[in-house]
């Protein structure tokens, strides 16, 4: 975390990746851009580079390509309250301090002036999976309560949300569902109040959420219960209510590299080669918010997956949108998968 603003910032003419290096390492979402005399030129966030990313800019471009170069500032003499309510009415969660010529004295931090915002968005996590491709591991346990590092991964996941803020958890159950009731309870060990949505059959990713005991009057974050990540789930939300839309889904950037040369062609004609190029493509993480409308276009007791319901969402010409997580991730639906994730499991999860 920081100590001082010069902890977080960079020189307009230092590379988006050197400042999402600064970004990840400060931890507060945003990197302050000045001259060589630390006169302010503007700031970059973590929504600015994801935009960034999804729009094709390069990380080696310019950090002054994406930043907003007409920060809100504030003086330093300002009192706490007027920044917090300055901050508020701006809806930003960090404010650069500035003197007269404009030069960086701090910044403030929106949740530094603020006790820590406890978030009532349910959370639904998916943890009725069979584990078929990890067997004979899940003969006996469900997938969700096999242990990656020293504690089982649903105990893992629902830490995560914790630390943001998020207390009302939704768990769909459906193979060895005694176990993970009998384990996690009502979540009072965790100080966080737990449901069980009984499958009766399977379900699928989306249909679950029909088992739900009542519509909710705010955003939801549905999540499979197969997945470690540091993603920081309340920036998420922000991210979601910022785009307008009626669902986000969370995705990462995949790349496949063809094994020979691509012939390029004008009709008859060769134009070029070039030779083993690497495709991207953004592909599904498994996490997705959910405006309680969007609950609507879920059949009721029916195998429904998340992608049919995006897929509905696109046909109706609903506006859907995509977080690329650039936070660790795992997917630990198969052996080799959970081999990786134990052995990443202490520096990720435990390390400073």
């Amino acid at each position: 975390m920081i100590k001082t603003w010069q902890d977080i910032s960079v020189l307009s003419d230092q590379t988006i990746r050197e400042a999402l290096e600064v970004i990840d390492a400060g931890g507060i979402q945003i990197a302050i851009v000045t001259d060589v005399d630390d006169r302010l030129k503007g700031v970059v966030t973590d929504g600015d580079i994801r935009r960034a990313i999804l729009q094709g800019v390069a990380l080696d471009a310019p950090v002054q390509s994406v930043m907003n170069d007409n920060p809100i500032t504030a003086r330093q003499q300002q009192d706490r309250q007027s920044l917090i309510d300055r901050m508020k009415a701006r809806r930003i969660h960090q404010i650069p301090l500035v003197d007269d010529n404009g030069r960086v004295l701090g910044i403030e931090v929106l949740d530094d002036l603020l006790q820590p915002e406890k978030r009532s968005n349910p959370v639904v996590i998916m943890a009725g999976g069979l584990g078929t491709r990890l067997r004979p591991l899940t003969e006996d346990c469900p997938k969700p309560l096999l242990e990656v590092g020293d504690q089982p991964i649903l105990e893992t996941i629902i830490e995560g949300f914790i630390t943001h803020g998020f207390h009302r958890f939704y768990l769909s159950v459906n193979y060895e569902s005694d176990m993970i009731e009998n384990y996690f309870g009502d979540g009072s060990d965790w100080d966080v109040d737990i449901t069980y949505l009984h499958e009766e059959q399977r379900l699928g990713t989306a249909g679950p959420l029909s088992l739900l005991p009542e519509q909710p009057d705010e955003p939801l974050i549905v999540m499979n219960g197969d997945l470690l990540t540091k993603l920081n789930f309340a920036n998420l939300l922000d991210y979601h209510r910022d785009q307008d839309a009626i669902a986000t889904m969370c995705v990462r950037e995949h790349e496949t590299q063809v094994p020979y040369g691509v012939i390029e062609t004008e009709e008859q004609k060769m134009t070029g080669i070039e030779e083993k190029p690497t495709e991207r493509y953004f592909v599904n993480a498994g996490i997705y918010v959910l405006e309680p409308g969007a609950l609507d276009l879920v059949p009721e007791s029916e195998f429904f997956d998340m992608t049919e319901l995006f897929e509905v969402l696109i046909d109706r010409e609903v506006d859907a949108a995509v977080f690329p997580v650039r936070e660790y991730w795992q997917d630990v639906g198969q052996r080799e998968d959970l081999r990786r994730a134990n052995a990443e499991y202490e520096e990720v999860f435990t390390g400073p």
